[in-house]
C-alpha cells in the first residue's frame, strides 16, 4: 500500500461567488515527484496556498501523514453563496498556521522568488534554520544559546556545500544569477528539514540550459535528502521528464491524473492544456 505523505480531500476554495478550486482530491506518496499542471488561472497556486496554510479552504480537509492541518465547511454568509461540491460532508473547522505546517515537515518555494534580497546567501539559509530554534527568549538574551547557534551555522555551511552554493555564500542574494537565486530559494526551504517540498513553478523565467540544470538539481535533492516533491510547473519537458505522476487542473476542477505517458495521451488534457503553449500562472 502507498504511504501517503499528503492527502487533499474535497478541497474547495471560493472567493465570494468565484470558485477557484472545486472539490480537489489528490494524494502524494512518500519519495514521489508529483506535478500539478493546468492552464493559467486553473487554481494551482491557490491549492498550494491551502496546503501550506496561507488560505483556509471553504470546504474540505488536508492531511500531512496522519496530521490534519486544515478543515473547514461553508458557514455564515458563505452558506448561501457556496457553489462547490460536498456541502454538508465536513463539520470541523481547524487551521494550522504556515509555521506550524513547516514544523510538520512541509516547505515551499514561490512562483516569484522571495529571497531576502539584501542579505547574503548564507544569511538567507541561516534565517530559515531558525524555524527549528529551540532556545527561548531568556536563554538568547543571556547568551546561553551559543552552542545551538554554532550548530545552525555549521549546518547552513554544510547545506550550501551539498547544493554547490559555497562559492556564493557571501554574495548578496539579489546579485546572484537568476538560476542560482532559484537554487538558493530551494536551499532555504531545505534548511527547515522538510519531508515534503512544494515547488511553485521553479523553472519560471529560466532558459533551456537553466531548466536542464534545475531538472538534475531536483533529482539530486530528492535522493540526497530523501524528499517527496510536489511541483507546479508549465515547462512540459521538465514535467514529463521528472514526474512519477501528474494531476491536471482546469477551471479549478481535476480533469485527469496518471503517469506522464497517460497524461500525454489524454485527449481531454490535450484539448484543455497540452495543445496550448502558455507561460506563467
Amino acid at each position: 500500500m502507498p504511504n501517503h505523505i499528503l492527502s487533499v480531500n474535497d478541497i474547495t476554495m471560493q472567493f465570494g461567488g468565484v470558485v477557484a478550486v472545486n472539490n480537489l482530491t489528490l494524494e502524494v506518496n512518500e519519495n514521489e515527484i508529483v506535478s500539478l499542471i493546468g492552464p493559467n488561472g486553473a487554481g494551482k497556486t491557490t491549492a498550494f496556498n491551502v496546503i501550506t496554510g496561507v488560505y483556509a479552504p471553504t470546504n474540505g480537509a488536508v492531511y500531512v501523514k496522519d496530521n490534519m492541518i486544515t478543515s473547514n465547511f461553508p458557514k455564515s454568509s458563505m452558506k448561501k453563496l457556496y457553489a462547490g461540491e460536498n456541502n454538508g460532508k465536513y463539520t470541523t473547522t481547524m487551521r494550522k498556521t504556515p509555521d506550524q505546517i513547516t514544523k510538520l515537515g512541509v516547505a515551499r518555494t514561490f512562483q516569484n522568488i522571495r529571497l531576502f534580497k539584501e542579505l547574503t546567501a548564507f544569511e538567507n539559509v541561516l534565517i530559515a534554520k531558525h524555524m527549528l530554534y529551540k532556545s527561548n527568549f531568556l536563554s538568547a538574551t543571556l547568551c546561553l544559546n551559543r552552542k545551538e547557534e554554532k550548530a545552525m551555522r555549521e549546518e547552513t555551511m554544510k547545506l550550501l556545500d551539498i547544493l554547490g552554493l559555497t562559492d556564493v555564500k557571501d554574495e548578496i542574494a539579489s546579485s546572484l544569477p537568476y538560476g542560482q537565486q532559484r537554487h538558493l530559494e530551494i536551499a532555504r526551504a531545505l534548511a527547515t528539514n522538510p519531508q515534503l517540498l512544494l515547488l511553485d513553478e521553479p523553472a519560471a523565467g529560466m532558459n533551456p540550459q537553466e531548466t536542464d540544470e534545475l531538472t538534475k538539481f531536483i533529482y539530486d535533492i530528492r535522493k540526497k535528502f530523501n524528499l517527496t516533491v510536489f511541483m507546479i510547473e508549465h515547462h512540459m519537458d521538465l514535467v514529463m521528464d521528472i514526474s512519477d505522476r501528474i494531476y491536471v487542473l482546469d477551471f479549478g476542477k481535476l480533469i485527469a491524473s496518471g503517469t506522464p505517458e497517460e497524461i500525454q495521451n489524454n485527449q481531454r488534457v490535450i484539448d484543455a492544456y497540452l495543445g496550448v503553449q502558455e507561460d506563467g500562472e
